[in-house]
């Protein structure tokens, strides 16, 4: 009798050990996130969990859960590393489904990893721009504008404010809107009100940056009075004092400039948000030199070298931080400060120059290159470094010195010829050879070419209507398909183009082509952003080659350098 009740109790523990097992393993995706959905991000006690999710999405094959959990890994990873491991492994599987929706949002999980973590603008950019690329084909409006707005964050640092500003401006018009809509999950009307927090901060900088302080201001209290004292936002609400705090500094009122800034802070070291917290540190450190509290001010600005120091990322904005520093100390006759961060802002306008290789001339002006070496030179001989370092450090500088003759040399004959070409832009080609005025062709008393004056005059015509319709951006245009287009034969065409334009076929398809673009490319600022392939594409041309050699030839300057100078002068 007992044999059989041992054998009972054996029986009943084996079976409800199997069901336990079965049962673990049959648990629901929606349940095992249930299990660690309460977790703070970056904390990795959620991972027991996760792993499971991610263990149970491989056995069953199914891809879009599979990015689901590696998603939930990039959230609550604690390090940097791991963060960008399983960014990777979401875009595998996202690629794995197939599904241009997944992957679009992958791309962007990646790009903001590099954004928000490193400050990589420019590994974070090409994963914005892959997002971009797959989001064309998706209904996902909501994903759609996450990845206009990060492309819109680096605008912004590149310091294309206005351009920006579109993107910031659509996006918190679109999350607004989607706040509003009564039948959107809980889950979808927070991430809206964090799209638009953050589409309304990125505004705020923008106009700060602009000195328009009316619309920062505005957007500022908005910002306030729906984040205060809200955990949720409590984010977004740190960004808003933060920007209020700037707005205080830049009214030189410098007490409440502190208070704010100070009370944006603690959030942000928090989330190991190093970018924003150097940017209050400076400016609590201008407040401070506001104020005449020098050692206060110095004590915050050295705050912001610590972070530079550890994490190498400093926003162009802050740059003269060092100024600051470099100033102070050499006003306190302590060389050795003042040759150590010397070095510093050399090593920040090299990151920054890196990044933005169109701000060179900026930090040149800013701080002149030859005086910051020649300091740097002075310092170490004060200090007795050896004699072979100051040698090298002289040879260094006269390269440097000749490469900026060199480059200053180039560029004032770029400029001289830009100038030139935009004379000619001005006055839209007026001194075009015989140009045809609708109406009033003047045909020569004495002719080469013994075509019927009649046929002259109507090829003439068709000719003024093809350049009127831009029908010479056509690719793969000849003098025989020409000729066919406007009823005529190639003979005649090309007579009436050699005698009455004073160019051959060739000269004259080329010089409407580039006239059109370089005008496009004056006259609309969009067009300052595209490619040299983008340009030659659109005026018909068949390579990347030709349409820059073409471009040479017919006026005078590279497209490149035309772009540049164009963009320097609207920037000024």
């Amino acid at each position: 009798m007992i044999a059989k009740r041992t054998a009972f109790l054996l029986f009943l523990l084996i079976f409800l050990n199997l069901l336990y097992s079965y049962k673990k393993k049959e648990k629901s995706f929606e349940n095992i996130r249930k299990e660690y959905e309460h977790y703070e991000e970056n904390d990795d006690k959620a991972f027991q969990y996760i792993n499971q999710y991610i263990d149970k999405a491989k056995t069953e094959k199914n891809y879009s859960k599979l990015v689901q959990g590696y998603k939930d890994g990039v959230f609550y990873s604690p390090s940097n590393e791991s963060k960008l491991a399983y960014a990777d492994s979401t875009i595998g599987a996202a690629k794995l489904s197939g599904d241009n929706e997944l992957i679009s949002m992958a791309y962007l999980g990646k790009g903001i990893v590099y954004y928000f973590n490193y400050k990589r603008y420019q590994l974070a950019l090409n994963e914005y721009l892959q997002a971009y690329q797959y989001s064309k084909t998706i209904k996902d409006e909501y994903l759609r504008h996450k990845i206009i707005y990060h492309l819109g964050v680096v605008k912004s640092y590149l310091g294309y404010y206005e351009d920006a500003l579109i993107h910031f401006k659509e996006c918190a018009d679109y999350f607004s809107s989607e706040i509003k809509e009564k039948n959107l999950h809980p889950n979808m009307i927070f991430n809206n009100k964090k799209g638009y927090f953050n589409s309304l901060h990125q505004m705020t900088e923008c106009y700060l940056n602009l000195n328009d302080y009316k619309r920062s201001d505005s957007l500022i209290e908005i910002g306030l009075k729906y984040t205060a004292g809200i955990k949720d936002f409590s984010q977004e609400e740190s960004y808003f004092l933060k920007c209020k705090g700037i707005a205080y500094y830049y009214k030189k009122e410098y007490k409440s400039a502190i208070q704010f800034l100070n009370q944006s802070l603690p959030r942000m070291l928090k989330n190991n948000n190093f970018a924003w917290a150097s940017v209050n540190y400076f400016y609590i450190g201008k407040s401070y030199y506001g104020l005449e509290d020098e050692n206060r001010a110095i004590a915050n600005f050295k705050k912001v070298d610590s972070i530079f120091q550890k994490h190498h990322f400093i926003h162009p904005e802050i740059r003269k931080n060092y100024e600051v520093l470099i100033s102070y100390y050499k006003k306190q006759k302590d060389v050795g400060q003042e040759l150590y961060y010397t070095k510093q802002l050399l090593k920040a306008d090299s990151i920054i120059t890196q990044d933005f290789s169109y701000l060179s001339s900026k930090i040149h002006k800013e701080y002149d290159t030859k005086l910051l070496y020649d300091e740097k030179n002075k310092l170490e001989r004060q200090t007795l470094w050896s004699t072979v370092i100051i040698y090298g450090l002289i040879a260094l500088m006269t390269v440097l010195m000749i490469l900026l003759i060199i480059k200053y040399s180039r560029e004032k004959n770029i400029q001289r010829k830009y100038t030139l070409l935009e004379e000619k832009i001005r006055k839209n080609y007026t001194d075009h050879k015989n140009p045809i005025v609708e109406g009033d062709f003047q045909l020569p008393k004495e002719r080469k070419s013994k075509i019927d004056d009649d046929k002259v005059q109507n090829i003439l015509e068709k000719l003024e209507q093809f350049e009127e319709k831009k029908q010479f951006n056509q690719k793969g245009l000849t003098l025989t398909k020409l000729a066919l287009k406007l009823g005529t034969n190639a003979n005649y065409l090309s007579q009436v183009i050699n005698e009455y334009k004073g160019i051959n076929f060739n000269r004259y398809l080329g010089e409407l082509r580039i006239n059109y673009i370089t005008q496009q490319i004056y006259n609309n600022k969009t067009y300052l952003n595209y490619t040299i392939e983008s340009y030659a594409e659109e005026c018909g041309i068949a390579s990347r080659q030709n349409f820059s050699d073409l471009f040479y030839e017919i006026n005078g300057v590279r497209p490149k350098d035309f772009i540049k100078n164009r963009k320097r002068e609207l920037d000024n």
